[in-house]
């Protein structure tokens, strides 16, 4: 390792005479590169940088190339209550490396003191990066359905996908996946996590694995299971679906990493420097604030962390990603004082020059005080919209008094988004996600059932808003198994007459079940794997029906608030009588129609929770029904139904 000049990148980078290395540590004193073998097995030399600027290491090692196998050793004090967690017996991977040799492990020896681990981490690879054409650009297209899906849970178990390509990104270019997302006009396809990811310690022993990927150690590289030939495989996903008109979302999590509490993993940040990456109690510096459930917190508004994440980011919008849904997103808005929307991060991402053309799309919350921001991000910010799911799920149950709140969220949200300027689309509405009931089970379940998860049934949510219709879980009776098949279809049609953007997590389509678990982040396995074999066809028809009513009809979907103002009204709340809804009568309401007018056609949308037949008269002569979620005559609004009709 020779001296060379300070590199502008951090990390590890390819240059014309070797491998030049760039690390932060503001407390470690000296900052080694492991060099491994070309198998990535024996460790031939732990090499100290030579220079450091600041509090950036960096040196060259000439001669080094494609192929390089390395990981990190950073020296420096052990003084937990200080917030210094220094272990140069340590093996780090560095949180620049866009390419790992193996997947991350658990053991415990991860998280001993003074134990050597170099045969338990994976090896950092310098490799060229791909990076997409232009021809490939998603800049500029709004989400207009997004589908989330989980890459394991979706492709283990699909017929059509190659039994050596399930369980990775190459399942999802297969023709029959692409065929069945434009089938469904899906315009992105949100991915959860596929950066490198560890097992939560307690995993392993209960024989489970972490399902979802929530539980990153790299920002940058993809996990191997997911990606064994590395980012070319996300480009040439990006790739295929730009070919198709389908933008890619990336969930990515800048909040906290694998390595945990203070009994979790060395593995990277924590023994680069715990102190600066990882936000502790002012009062307490060896106390890790836990903002995020998961044992810690990234302060994402010191420099350099807030370069880390920022530079993560760019990096997978060069391989294609047309942006990202921000997991915890409340985190990235914390300083110090709390959050703000004019957080360091916030206001770096909004300035850049290729992020804040991205989607952007935060999850409003977190664990921590203060932590449900719903409505309160910057533009142009979307937001998962959680009342959305809570006040609709609650109407549907025949909670009382909830017309009112479900008429808001139809109508776009106005209460949250209106007052900053923002307009529907700032809304992702969604009634189920990968955490929480599927949609099958959220009318087949009133308690979670979460014994396979090994916690006793004490995680996941206590407060779902569900129901079963009448016996709990799996039923072989045509009644109640009729009444689960008509609400599935009036949530869904809910979703998507609903101003916003509306989201579907994978499988829902066909109403995919998970027993009754409603947190199965620990199931990589049946219970979360899409059952293809048992898909409902006809649901799965229904939903591409109402995906295309809505792009056939803009009015669904208009970026503007309603007002009730214009001539004629550009909105009017109706009674099944067709006499309008006074203020007062809200709270007693079962059944109600919403009048749209626009300057091309007008839109009569029509919802009956109640479970009995009620008479509709239309507002004027006129009228085509395009579409109900329950057959009935045209002259009464069926059970537990929606409709929509439209003015000839």
């Amino acid at each position: 390792m020779v001296p060379c000049a300070r590199p502008f990148r951090m990390g590890p980078s390819l240059v014309e005479d070797g491998v030049r290395f760039a690390i932060f540590s503001r407390y470690g004193r000296r900052v080694l590169v492991s060099i491994f073998d070309e198998a990535g097995e024996a460790e031939l030399a732990s090499l100290p940088l030579p220079c450091r600027d600041g509090n950036i290491h960096y040196g060259l090692l000439k001669g080094a190339g494609v192929g390089l196998r390395s990981g990190l050793r950073v020296e420096g004090p052990w003084q937990p209550e200080q917030g210094h967690r220094f272990d140069p017996a340590k093996l780090l991977v560095d949180p620049y490396a866009t390419l790992i040799d193996r997947p991350f492990r658990w053991d415990p020896e991860l998280a001993r003191h003074g134990a050597e681990t170099s045969a338990l981490v994976p090896r950092c690879v310098v490799h060229h990066p791909p990076t997409r054409g232009e021809e490939q650009s998603f800049e500029g297209a709004a989400p207009t359905f997004v589908y989330e899906l989980g890459v394991r849970s979706f492709s283990m178990r699909h017929p059509a996908v190659p039994p050596a390509l399930r369980g990775t990104l190459a399942a999802l270019r297969q023709p029959a996946v692409i065929a069945h997302l434009q089938q469904l006009s899906v315009s992105h396809v949100e991915l959860m996590p596929v950066a490198a990811w560890m097992d939560e310690r307690h995993l392993p022993p209960l024989g489970l694995a972490n399902a979802w990927g929530y539980n990153p150690v790299n920002f940058f590289a993809l996990d191997p299971r997911l990606a064994p030939g590395g980012a070319a495989e996300l480009a040439a996903l990006c790739a295929a679906y730009a070919k198709v008109g389908i933008g890619v979302i990336l969930d990515i999590v800048l909040n906290h990493t694998a390595e945990s509490d203070e009994f979790g993993a060395t593995i990277s940040l924590r023994g680069l420097d715990n102190a600066v990456y990882y936000r502790h109690a002012a009062e307490d510096p060896g106390r890790l604030v836990n903002d995020t459930g998961c044992g810690h917190t990234l302060a994402l508004d010191r420099a350099p962390v807030m370069r880390l994440a920022m530079d993560a980011m760019r990096h997978w919008l060069r391989l294609g990603i047309a942006g990202f849904r921000f997991d915890l997103g409340t985190v990235m808005g914390r300083t110090e004082a709390g959050f703000t929307p004019d957080a360091p991060l916030l206001g770096a991402i909004l300035q850049d020059p290729e992020l804040a053309r991205a989607i952007l799309i935060a999850e409003p919350w977190d664990i921590g005080p203060g932590g449900y921001r719903l409505g309160q991000f910057p533009a142009p910010f979307a937001e998962w919209n959680g009342r959305y799911r809570d006040d609709v799920r609650r109407f549907w149950r025949g909670d009382a008094g909830m017309a009112g709140a479900f008429a808001t969220r139809l109508a776009g949200s106005s209460d949250l988004f209106a007052d900053a300027h923002r307009g529907p689309r700032a809304s992702v509405n969604f009634i189920a996600a990968h955490d929480g009931f599927s949609l099958r089970d959220l009318v087949s379940y009133e308690r979670k059932h979460n014994e396979a998860n090994g916690e006793g049934n004490r995680d996941g949510d206590n407060d779902s808003h569900s129901w079963n219709c009448g016996t709990e879980g799996l039923t072989s009776d045509p009644a109640i198994l009729s009444a689960r098949e008509r609400d599935i279809r009036a949530l869904l049609a809910t979703l998507f007459l609903s101003r916003g953007v509306p989201m579907l997590t994978a499988g829902d389509e066909f109403a995919r079940t998970q027993h009754g678990n409603n947190n199965a982040y620990a199931q990589d396995n049946a219970v979360a794997w899409l059952d293809w074999e048992r898909a409902d066809n006809e649901l799965d028809g229904f939903v591409a029906m109402l995906a295309s009513l809505r792009r056939r009809h803009p009015l669904l979907s208009a970026g503007t608030f309603l007002t009730g103002h214009g001539v004629p009204p550009d909105a009017t709340w109706l009674k099944a009588d067709a006499t309008p809804v006074a203020d007062d009568e809200w709270s007693g309401l079962d059944t109600f129609c919403l009048l749209l007018n626009g300057t091309e056609e007008s839109l009569l949308l029509t919802f009956n929770r109640s479970r009995k037949t009620v008479p509709l008269t239309l507002p004027g002569s006129r009228w085509e029904r395009l579409f109900a979620s329950e057959s009935g005559p045209e002259d009464q609004l069926s059970a537990r139904s929606v409709a929509l009709w439209r003015k000839a």
